[in-house]
């Protein structure tokens, strides 16, 4: 497949954590922009965030119990 190269400005902050990101997954730059454009073009981003908020609201409250539990001195619960 041929290739072409595009240019982009970015805020540094923004160049070194997709330099850092692109490392740890043991891809080149242009590698893990394309993965992550594929991915969002093909849906998979929009579902996983999907899936995230559904998981989330469906255990909210053992999340707010857990984060109860260490604000309360001891762990113990308030009666």
């Amino acid at each position: 497949m041929a290739k072409t190269q595009l240019g982009a400005r970015v805020d540094e902050d923004v160049a070194e954590l997709a330099r850092k990101r692109a490392a740890d997954l043991g891809l080149s730059i242009g590698d893990y922009l394309a993965r992550l454009v594929q991915d969002d073009a093909s849906g998979l981003r929009a579902r996983a965030v999907d899936a995230a908020a559904r998981f989330l609201a469906e255990h909210q409250v053992v999340f707010d119990e857990a984060e109860d539990a260490q604000q309360t001195p001891g762990g113990a619960r308030a009666a």
